[in-house]
C-alpha cells in the first residue's frame, strides 16, 4: 500500500462519515471502515512477512556468510575422517585378530615358516589399517578443535592465541602449530599469524592494517636506534673536550632543538624555510666549535643573547600564528619577526664564515709555500727544468 492508497482510503472514510452525518444514512459507514481496516491490516501483514523473508535471506550473508568466506573445511574431510576411523579400526582389528590366530596356530603346529609369512604379510597390513584409523581420529579431532577456534573468534577479525588455547585446553605452543597447519590447509582462508605468533588475524583487511602498523613501528625503532647510535658517537667524540666546551655544545644542541620545534609548530612555507636555514647554520656553528674548541670564546655573544632572543621571537611567532583571528597588531608583529629572521640568517652565516677564518689563513699559507717550492724547483708554469 503506497501513499496514494492511504489517501484514497482516508478520503473514502471521510466522505462516508460526512454522508452519514448529513443524510442520516449509516448503512455504508460500517462496511467502508471495515473494508479499509482489513486492507490496511493485510498490507501490514504482507510487509511484516517481507521483512522476515529479507532478514531470513540476509542471515546466511551475515555471520554465517562471513564464516563461509573466512573459514572452511571440506565436507569430504569430515566424511573421510569418519570412514578412516570406522574402516581402519574395523578391518585393522579384524586383521590383527586373524594375524594373531594365524601366528599362534602355525607356532603350535610347528610351521615356523608359515608364522613368519603371517608376520611379514599380515602384520604390515594390520599396522596400515590401524594407522589409517589413527589418521582419521587425528583429522576428526583437529576439525573439532577448528570449530572451537571459530566459536572463540566469533565476529572478531583477530583472536589471541592464549584465548584459543584456553578454549581447547591446550598449550599456546601447540595451538600455534595447530593453527599454522590449518592455515596451510586453507581452513583459515584469509588467516595469518602475527610476527610474534601471539595472535591469529582472520581477514586480509585487518592483516594489511597490521602490516602497516608493524612497518611504522619498524621505522620508529630504526629511527630510535639511529638516534641512540648518533648520540653515543657524539658522546664519544666529546670525551676529550673540556667541561666548559661540552656544556656550551650541549646548550647549543638544546637551542637547535627548540628552533626545530618552533619550525614544526609554524605551518607557513616561506617562514619555515627561513627557520630551517637558521637551524642548519646554528648547528654548523656548534659543529665547528666542537672541531676546534679554541673558538668557544668567539660565540659567547651568540650563546648569551642572540640565540635566547631568537628562540623567544620564534615562540612568540608560533603563539601569534596559532590565533584563530589575526588582527593588525598580530600581522605587524609577524612581519617584523620575519624580517628579523632574514637579518639573523645573514648575521649567523657571517659568524660561521668567521669561524673558518683561521683555517682559510692556514690554507692560503700552505698554498703560498707550495707555489714557492714549485717555483724553486722549476716545476711551476714555464719555469720547468729541462
Amino acid at each position: 500500500m503506497n501513499s496514494h492508497d492511504w489517501e484514497r482510503f482516508g478520503e473514502d472514510i471521510r466522505r462516508t462519515i460526512q454522508d452519514a452525518v448529513e443524510y442520516g444514512n449509516y448503512d455504508r459507514l460500517n462496511q467502508t471502515i471495515t473494508n479499509t481496516v482489513n486492507q490496511a491490516t493485510d498490507w501490514v501483514a504482507r510487509n511484516v512477512n517481507n521483512v522476515k523473508n529479507q532478514q531470513t535471506a540476509y542471515r546466511p550473508q551475515g555471520f554465517a556468510g562471513r564464516n563461509r568466506e573466512l573459514f572452511g573445511v571440506k565436507s569430504s574431510s569430515k566424511v573421510m575422517a569418519i570412514l578412516f576411523i570406522i574402516f581402519g579400526y574395523t578391518v585393522g582389528g579384524f586383521m590383527a585378530l586373524l594375524t594373531l590366530i594365524g601366528i599362534l596356530g602355525t607356532i603350535f603346529t610347528g610351521e615356523l615358516i608359515a608364522a613368519i609369512v603371517y608376520a611379514v604379510i599380515m602384520l604390515p597390513m594390520t599396522i596400515g589399517f590401524l594407522f589409517m584409523a589413527y589418521k582419521g581420529s587425528t583429522l576428526l579431532t583437529r576439525i573439532n578443535r577448528f570449530n572451537k577456534y571459530i566459536k572463540e573468534i566469533g565476529a572478531a577479525e583477530f583472536c589471541n592465541i592464549s584465548d584459543m588455547a584456553a578454549r581447547v585446553q591446550k598449550s599456546e605452543k601447540f595451538v600455534v602449530k595447530d593453527v599454522e597447519k590449518m592455515i596451510n590447509k586453507g581452513w583459515f582462508k584469509q588467516g595469518h599469524l602475527d610476527r610474534q605468533k601471539t595472535c591469529l588475524i582472520v581477514t586480509n583487511q585487518m592483516y594489511e592494517q597490521y602490516k602497516q602498523l608493524e612497518h611504522q613501528r619498524d621505522l620508529q625503532r630504526k629511527e630510535e636506534e639511529q638516534r641512540l647510535n648518533a648520540a653515543q658517537r657524539q658522546a664519544e667524540s666529546r670525551q676529550g673536550l673540556s667541561p666548559e666546551v661540552q656544556k656550551v655544545i650541549e646548550q647549543g644542541d638544546a637551542y637547535v632543538k627548540k628552533i626545530r620545534e618552533c619550525n614544526d609548530a609554524i605551518p607557513g612555507e616561506e617562514i619555515s624555510a627561513k627557520i630551517y636555514n637558521l637551524e642548519m647554520v646554528v648547528d654548523k656553528i656548534f659543529d665547528r666549535v666542537e672541531q676546534n674548541p679554541a673558538l668557544v670564546s668567539d660565540i659567547r655573544k651568540l650563546m648569551e643573547y642572540y640565540l635566547p632572543t631568537t628562540v623567544k621571537l620564534l615562540e612568540a611567532y608560533a603563539e601569534m600564528d596559532a590565533q584563530p583571528i589575526g588582527g593588525e597588531n598580530i600581522q605587524t608583529a609577524k612581519r617584523e619577526i620575519e624580517a628579523t629572521l632574514d637579518t639573523l640568517n645573514t648575521a649567523f652565516e657571517k659568524l660561521l664564515d668567521s669561524l673558518f677564518q683561521h683555517a682559510a689563513w692556514d690554507v692560503s699559507s700552505d698554498i703560498s709555500v707550495l707555489n714557492t717550492m714549485l717555483a724553486q724547483e722549476g716545476l711551476k708554469g714555464d719555469g720547468l727544468k729541462k
